[in-house]
């Protein structure tokens, strides 16, 4: 596959083990989005083994909503979700800071775009357990859906080995998952999405 076709690819982790770990490292173009939660020593303690582990590995890593944790954890960037209205304070503006956005329609990315979301996720792309098969977008939606979108949309939702095959059709370079990270299936160089994926 031509490099002009290398997407970036945003990981979201709640939990690391060793096949997660060995699929990272075979993709060239992440970041890690991480939930972080003090209200549960468990989840905590996750998200310092996947902070630990993206510092090692020099992959850029994301902290959900939480701004207070970004500052701690010198993180890269913060994801804001579609429910968070709040504005980032200017003090992480003066460095180079990823505000990535959140939003399933149209009111929801004009919110995320006064937030100075430099890039917005539009889900859910294909079907998953999160929502039912009525609300998908698919290829068809998401592309007229984002026809007139001025900032950089990151597709997410539903990304699978039975969904690789429709990502080609998608008007953006930018892909998010979750559940695919924990495939044994996946082969280097993943980073292409091509035929040694499967």
């Amino acid at each position: 596959m031509n490099n002009k076709l290398l997407y970036k690819n945003y990981i979201f982790l709640e939990k690391i083990n060793n096949l997660v770990k060995e699929n990272l490292l075979k993709f060239s173009n992440i970041s890690i989005i991480i939930d972080i939660s003090h209200d549960k020593i468990k989840k905590s303690k996750n998200a310092l083994s996947i902070i630990n582990f993206a510092r090692k590995n020099k992959i850029p890593f994301i902290i959900k909503n939480n701004f207070q944790e970004c500052v701690k954890y010198k993180a890269d960037g913060i994801l804001i979700e579609q429910q968070n209205k709040k504005n980032i304070k200017p003090l992480l503006l003066k460095r180079k800071f990823d505000i990535i956005g959140k939003a399933h329609n149209q009111l929801e990315y004009l919110q995320k775009v006064n937030q100075n979301c430099s890039l917005i996720m539009l889900s859910p792309l294909f079907f998953n357990k999160k929502y039912s098969k009525y609300k998908i977008l698919d290829v068809l939606k998401f592309n007229n859906f984002t026809l007139n979108w001025k900032t950089p949309i990151c597709a997410l939702g539903g990304i699978n080995f039975q969904t690789l095959k429709k990502i080609r059709l998608l008007k953006t370079k930018n892909l998010s998952f979750k559940n695919f990270i924990f495939e044994p299936k996946i082969k280097k160089p993943a980073c292409k999405f091509n035929c040694r994926l499967v």
